[in-house]
């Protein structure tokens, strides 16, 4: 549309001036004549305050007619009574916004209609909204993109930069090792002292386009535009390790700035950047594990969202009842009579339909469920063997061994819980055998000492699991008041084929003998390994070939049929 020249208001309108000044925002009366409005009145405030926009001899008129002037006219000949709008202009100071309210008056003077404009600053407002935002993207500390400013940073790279055909990108994450032992030892200013500096440094490593956000407490990542795919990402990791390469002075010490980095590559810009970032998170995590940059694997985000279901679920069965002990027989090598059993969770969910203790039980040590689990186990044992009293009408001449896990050990007061259960059961602690790895012990020998000392002061047994595949040394084993070692099936399955595991086999059993502990060989799945077993002088022994893991009432059946047998 072409628009004339506004002409200078004018002072007197039907006398609308006397309540035109009164209104405390801009405002004037507009009327529509043709293909074109004009100004009939406006009061002080208007002139005042938008003169420099409809002032015929400044040359910055020209946007009052290409920014206001056009939007003014289609909501003048748009028919509708009432119409809002809001107007960018660059002041003198900075940008300043205008909110606009255009209203059709009733009256109508020689066929023109008139309308009521009004004009309130919203520029202090806009302003505040602005730094509010910048706030709530941008991380205090260090003055970087943070999670959701990372995100924003992203999509205007994806939707503005120049991407030439082939192009992908790639977000890497970097994982500061040993940040919280900086905090511990040197304080939280130390720590913020090494945060602004590792963000320097990497901000010195960048490219023109690529983007540096701090995502975490001592996490970063990077987005990166790649034209030559992996080889880029390779480069930018050497620039990465080489910037932070030299240590970091803090409080007179030299700090050494360890780093893990997970890299997630997409080869489109269709590509959903929150799905890449997480990729790249999770790649960080095994590079947390193997100490070298990892790359994103198709599967893994897959793989961690089966865990996290599995913990919710594993949540809720520990809750409702969910899980069962299934009871594997511990068998005399010699007379096939059943010595105990061992008590193993089993869990059958109605969504995720039989889940291995390989899958659910790391799951629960990586959540911390495991302490109710390991309480649930213990308990339950106990209340079985009580129950196989009553039907057996006298205590049982067997044993039942529950497994201690090493977190379990670390966070839970397993005394105490041995106390509850027999006290609840009523049965005796001679009953019970408890069952820990060798890395239950090592990570703290002495509680573990503490630990076990309390449970044998409560008759209860002690059973060493998976021996000869950890690191426990001679002097360890013979502090600890340990009754019975397991052989681990790793070396069992395959022995008589194998001379260098039988004579690892016959170690044991030697070395059980002068310490006058008892031998259990897991993993005995034929009659021959049981007969060679039994030979070397294996105490007794448990596997499929005497038994799967049953259900209570199937392990007590088992039992009774074969007490005082002579042979299986």
């Amino acid at each position: 549309m072409a628009c004339a020249p506004a002409p200078e208001p004018v002072s007197d309108c039907s006398g609308a001036v006397d309540w035109l000044e009164a209104l405390p925002h801009p405002a004037a009366i507009l009327s529509l004549a043709g293909k074109d409005f004009c100004i009939l009145s406006a009061n002080p405030a208007f002139t005042q305050k938008l003169s420099v926009y409809i002032n015929n001899n400044d040359d910055r008129r020209r946007r009052f007619q290409a920014d206001w002037r056009d939007r003014i006219f289609s909501c003048m000949v748009s028919g509708n009574g009432l119409a809002h709008f809001e107007v960018r202009e660059d002041g003198m100071l900075g940008p300043e916004y205008y909110s606009c309210t255009l209203g059709r008056l009733d009256q109508e003077q020689q066929g023109e209609s008139r309308f009521l404009l009004t004009v309130i600053d919203r520029t202090g407002e806009r302003m505040i909204e602005r730094n509010f935002r910048r706030e709530l993207l941008t991380d205090s500390l260090t003055a970087l993109p943070n999670r959701a400013g990372f995100g924003e940073e992203i999509d205007d790279r994806l939707a503005h930069a120049p991407w030439p055909e082939g192009s992908g990108f790639a977000i890497l994450c970097i994982d500061l090792a040993r940040f919280s032992r900086v905090n511990e030892s040197l304080g939280a200013l130390a720590g913020d002292e090494l945060i602004i500096t590792v963000a320097k440094r990497l901000k010195s490593s960048l490219r023109q386009g690529d983007v540096l956000a701090r995502i975490g407490g001592n996490e970063f990542a990077i987005f990166a535009r790649l034209h030559n795919g992996l080889s880029d990402a390779l480069h930018i990791v050497q620039r990465i390790n080489d910037t932070l390469s030299s240590p970091v002075r803090l409080s007179n010490l030299q700090i050494s700035v360890d780093c893990a980095i997970g890299c997630a590559l997409s080869s489109s810009r269709e590509d959903d950047p929150d799905d890449i970032v997480r990729q790249a998170q999770a790649a960080v995590k095994f590079a947390k594990r193997s100490g070298k940059l990892e790359i994103y694997r198709t599967g893994v985000l897959k793989e961690a969202h089966r865990r996290f279901t599995l913990e919710s679920r594993l949540r809720d069965a520990l809750a409702n009842g969910g899980l069962e002990l299934a009871f594997q027989p511990i068998v005399h090598l010699r007379s096939g009579e059943v010595a105990g059993f061992e008590a193993l969770a089993r869990w059958n969910d109605p969504e995720l339909g039989a889940v291995s203790p390989a899958e659910f039980i790391p799951a629960a040590e990586e959540s911390g469920l495991i302490v109710p689990l390991g309480r649930w186990a213990m308990h339950e044992a106990a209340q079985t063997l009580a129950k196989w009293d009553r039907m057996n009408g006298d205590p049982l001449p067997i044993r039942v061994s529950v497994n201690l896990s090493a977190i379990q050990m670390a966070r839970d007061d397993v005394p105490s819980v041995l106390e509850e259960a027999l006290r609840y059961s009523g049965i005796d602690g001679k009953r019970l055998t408890m069952e820990l790895t060798e890395s239950a012990i090592i990570a703290d020998p002495d509680k573990a000492r503490q630990v076990l000392s309390a449970l044998k002061a409560m008759d209860a047994s002690i059973a060493m699991d998976d021996f000869g595949t950890g690191y426990s040394n001679l002097a360890s084993l013979q502090s600890l008041p340990i009754d019975v070692l397991k052989i681990d099936r790793s070396l069992v399955t395959g022995m008589l084929r194998d001379r260098d595991k039988t004579a690892i086999v016959k170690a044991i059993l030697s070395l059980a003998e002068s310490l006058g502990l008892r031998v259990t060989a897991e993993g005995i799945e034929t009659r021959e390994l049981a007969d060679g077993l039994d030979r070397m002088g294996c105490w007794q022994g448990q596997g499929y070939y005497y038994s799967v893991p049953m259900m209570a009432a199937a392990a007590f059946d088992y039992w009774r049929a074969r007490w005082n047998f002579e042979t299986i």
